[in-house]
């Protein structure tokens, strides 16, 4: 009987180590699977998601960052009259509760998300927006820059999420532009009441592709005041890159020059604007903007841009 009960006792022993065995291998492969799970590669204190090829800074908490320096921009919100933040307090986004709903950060992929729906509206125009606009002098809209200064803005984006009209098509929104504004010289001189110049580029997310559009004077004999008027200039037909960028990242750069605009997708396909009209843009003051500037006032429309990174230089 104590020779039956050695054995019985050694197998229940020699079983138990098995199971252990078993589950020590067990967790070994589940450790070595990536199957499930995106791979991370850690270089210094950059990430780099190796699925979605997004790379950004990351913060003390582990999440990634996006690439944008918001020093030197505010943003417009689709609320209030409207609502604008300026620096310094934008730097804070991540923590300002009207911000928030708006203007936010994607941590997984390292991206700035710009989320607008039709609410309140900017003078002269009908549709709202979640758009920085660039400040030379942070805090100030007095100082701009000219085509014969120059500049160059260039971004990383896509297309998050945008909503269909009755006919089931894509609505459309405004990604980057460059925008005129009057001198008070000139704003006395043609006696307007506001700066407010026309905008020289309008490049728009359209049915999954960019659309690029600009100004030229409805007259080339137009005299130096009247130039300066908004109804002195009208839309160019359009370009539109025969690329398409869906819902997928897509880089935009803008060059400016003196008489020279160009705008280049992926740095791969480039649209150059060099014509007489450019060059009699010369007389305003610019300013860039980039975000998310939906074009319609459909009840429950909406648009969600994400921004990777942005730069801008002069």
């Amino acid at each position: 009987k104590m020779k039956i009960k050695s054995q019985f006792y050694k197998s229940i022993i020699g079983s138990f180590v098995l199971m252990m065995l078993l589950a020590i291998i067990n967790l070994s492969c589940q450790a070595n699977n990536t199957d499930d799970e995106k791979p991370v590669v850690v270089v210094d204190d950059v990430v780099t998601d190796t699925e979605t090829d997004t790379i950004g800074t990351v913060d003390e908490s582990g999440y990634k960052l996006p690439n944008i320096d918001l020093s030197h921009w505010k943003v417009t919100l689709p609320i209030g009259n409207p609502t604008e933040v300026m620096p310094p307090e934008i730097l804070n986004y991540a923590t300002n509760a009207t911000l928030k709903p708006f203007f936010y950060n994607d941590s997984i992929n390292g991206a700035l998300v710009f989320y607008t729906y039709p609410e309140s509206s900017t003078a002269n125009s009908s549709y709202s927006r979640t758009e920085l606009r660039e400040q030379m002098v942070p805090g100030s809209n007095s100082t701009n820059w000219t085509f014969i200064t120059g500049g160059n803005m260039k971004g990383t984006l896509s297309m998050d999420e945008i909503s269909k009209d009755a006919s089931g098509n894509y609505h459309k929104t405004i990604i980057m532009q460059i925008h005129g504004i009057l001198t008070n010289a000139q704003r006395d001189l043609i006696g307007q009441s506001d700066n407010n110049a026309p905008p020289m580029l309008k490049i728009y997310w359209q049915d999954g592709y960019v659309r690029v559009k600009t100004k030229i004077l409805k007259d080339l004999s137009t005299n130096d005041t009247d130039i300066l008027r908004t109804d002195s200039w009208t839309d160019d037909a359009g370009y539109t890159f025969p690329k398409y960028v869906g819902f997928e990242k897509f880089t935009l750069e803008v060059k400016v020059t003196s008489g020279k605009m160009e705008v280049i997708l992926n740095n791969e396909e480039s649209k150059v604007y060099d014509s007489v009209h450019i060059q009699k843009w010369n007389v305003f003051e610019n300013y860039f903007k980039a975000g998310n500037y939906l074009v319609t006032i459909d009840w429950g429309a909406f648009a969600r841009v994400k921004y990777y990174d942005l730069v801008v230089t002069h």
